[in-house]
C-alpha cells in the first residue's frame, strides 16, 4: 500500500513538472515556429503550430538589413571585448585582494562591499559618463560596468582557496607578480573565469538601458534597441525599414520578422553555454565555502 502511494505521488509530481516545463517551453516553440513561417502562409492563415511551408525569408532579410547588421556588430563587440576586459579587471582585482600582504586590503574590500549595498541611481553615472566625454561612444557601454563588486568578492573567495605555496615556488624560480598571475593563477582559475565570463557576456549582450541613456547615434545602438523597436514601436523608422518589401510582391509580415529577430538575439548567447559547461558547474560554486 505504501509503495503504491509513493508511486502515485511520484507520478503526480512528475505530471506537474511536465506541465510546468511545457508551459515554459511553449513560448520558445511559438517564437521558433513563427520565425520560420512562410510570409504567404502567414498572411493567409496566420501562425500555426506546425507550418506547411518552412522558409528563411525573415532571417535572410534581417541578416541583409544594414540596421540589423550594425546593431548585431555592436552587440558582438560588447560581448567579446567587454567580457574580456571585465574578466581581466575583475580577476586582477580579486587576486590582489586575496593576498594578505596588500596594504589597506580590508579598507578597499569594505569600499567594494558598499558598492553592492548602495546603488547611486541614474543621474550620478550619467554625469560621470558625460564628464568623461563618453556620450555617443561605445565605451560608455563598457567602462561604467567594467567590473562588479559582487563578482570580485566571489572571485576573491576562489583565489583564497589556492595554495600560497604555488606563488612562492614560482617566485623562487624568478617569476614576477604578473608572471605568477598570468602563468600560474589564471590557468588554475578556468572554472571561475568560465562562470563569470558567461555572466559578463550575457550582461553585455543584453545591454539596453545603458544604450538608451548614453547612445543617440543609430550606428552605435546595440541589438536589443533594434529588437525593442521591432517588438514595441511599430511606427519607428527602423521598424518601418525592416518591414519593407523583400522582393517582388512578397511582403514579409512584421510578426514573422519580430520572431526571427528574437531568435537571432537569443540563440547566440545560448550557444555559448555548451562550450563553457565543462567549467561552469564548478565555477558557480566560487566563493561559496571560503570567502
Amino acid at each position: 500500500m505504501r509503495y503504491k502511494q509513493e508511486r502515485w505521488f511520484d507520478a503526480t509530481v512528475l505530471g506537474i513538472l511536465l506541465l510546468v516545463t511545457l508551459s515554459m517551453l511553449f513560448p520558445f516553440y511559438y517564437v521558433f515556429i513563427a520565425s520560420f513561417t512562410s510570409p504567404i502562409e502567414y498572411l493567409k492563415n496566420g501562425i500555426s503550430l506546425l507550418p506547411k511551408v518552412w522558409t528563411l525569408d525573415s532571417y535572410r532579410y534581417l541578416l541583409s538589413n544594414d540596421v540589423f547588421i550594425k546593431a548585431g556588430s555592436v552587440s558582438l563587440f560588447l560581448a567579446t571585448v567587454g567580457t574580456a576586459l571585465s574578466l581581466i579587471v575583475t580577476s586582477a582585482g580579486a587576486y590582489a585582494f586575496s593576498r594578505k600582504r596588500l596594504y589597506g586590503r580590508r579598507i578597499f574590500l569594505l569600499l567594494i562591499l558598499l558598492t553592492t549595498l548602495f546603488q547611486p541611481g541614474i543621474i550620478p553615472p550619467y554625469l560621470v559618463v558625460k564628464t568623461l566625454g563618453l556620450i555617443n561612444s561605445i565605451w560608455a557601454l563598457i567602462l561604467p560596468v567594467l567590473s562588479s563588486g559582487w563578482y570580485m568578492i566571489l572571485m576573491k573567495g576562489f583565489f583564497d582557496g589556492l595554495p600560497e605555496e604555488l606563488e612562492e615556488a614560482a617566485k623562487m624560480d624568478g617569476a614576477s607578480d604578473l608572471g605568477v598571475f598570468f602563468r600560474i593563477i589564471l590557468p588554475l582559475s578556468m572554472p571561475a573565469m568560465a562562470a563569470f565570463g558567461l555572466f559578463f557576456a550575457v550582461g553585455y549582450w543584453n545591454t539596453f538601458f545603458s544604450a538608451v541613456l548614453y547612445i543617440n547615434k543609430a550606428d552605435l545602438q546595440p541589438l536589443q534597441i533594434i529588437l525593442q523597436m521591432l517588438l514595441i514601436d511599430s511606427s519607428s523608422s527602423a521598424s518601418g525599414e525592416i518591414a519593407n518589401q523583400l522582393s517582388g510582391e512578397i511582403r514579409i509580415p512584421t510578426e514573422t520578422l519580430k520572431m526571427a529577430a528574437v531568435m537571432i538575439a537569443t540563440v547566440p548567447i545560448l550557444l555559448v553555454y555548451p562550450f563553457l559547461q565543462k567549467h561552469f558547474a564548478k565555477g558557480v560554486m566560487v566563493g561559496s565555502v571560503k570567502g
